[in-house]
């Protein structure tokens, strides 16, 4: 009986196996085909044990996709200068978010119509929920620290231009940004609007 399996998990435990099983299904079958009875025989369990979690399958869906994200943080790197950081950063985002963009992107497109969102409102909604990731924050204020830049002449857009191009490479191509991309961005684009900033 699947219900039996599901019934000896408590708490924390049953929560954590109902949310990856909700992120598989997404990924199995996506948003169009994504059900609480799905994600319930996935998990072993029933509906009602679902149901008393979270009301609807959007809910669940957005629950999922944080809970995944959360379980493979990226860790900041710190190589000693700006353009090494960064080009640090950018690969491992690459690396750990890519098939995260590829379920966003592809396999929510009905999430976002039944729930009339958008996809920046998903991830501040992600970020709310969990913090802000201060990736760059922290990249930029060691940064400061060594005199590379001038925080106050950076403007939030600004300071967000590596990773919003990073974002956009993932979104538009579905997989990891070639390292190429990643030393553009960092060498190309970024650097010499700092640099440019600072004169």
């Amino acid at each position: 009986m699947p219900g039996n399996t599901g019934s000896r998990r408590r708490g924390a435990e049953l929560e954590e196996a109902l949310l990856d099983a909700a992120w598989d299904e997404l990924v199995s079958v996506g948003y169009g085909g994504f059900t609480i009875e799905g994600v319930a025989e996935r998990a072993k369990t029933s509906r009602p044990v679902v149901y008393r979690r979270w009301p609807n399958r959007a809910e669940l869906a957005a629950a999922a996709i944080a809970h995944h994200a959360a379980r493979d943080p990226v860790v900041v790197p710190d190589t000693g200068s700006l353009r090494d950081d960064l080009v640090a950063l950018l690969r491992v985002a690459s690396s750990r978010r890519g098939e995260m963009a590829a379920v966003v992107s592809v396999q929510m497109g009905q999430y976002f119509a039944e729930t009339d969102s958008s996809m920046a409102e998903l991830r501040e909604r992600f970020l709310a929920e969990r913090g802000r990731p201060h990736w760059l924050e922290k990249i930029l204020r060691r940064a400061a620290e060594r005199g590379e830049i001038d925080l106050a002449r950076l403007t939030p857009r600004l300071a967000d231009l590596p990773m919003d191009l990073l974002r956009h490479e993932l979104l538009m191509t579905l997989r990891p940004v070639p390292d190429d991309v990643i030393i553009e961005i960092v060498d190309d684009v970024f650097m010499p609007l700092v640099r440019l900033r600072a004169g």
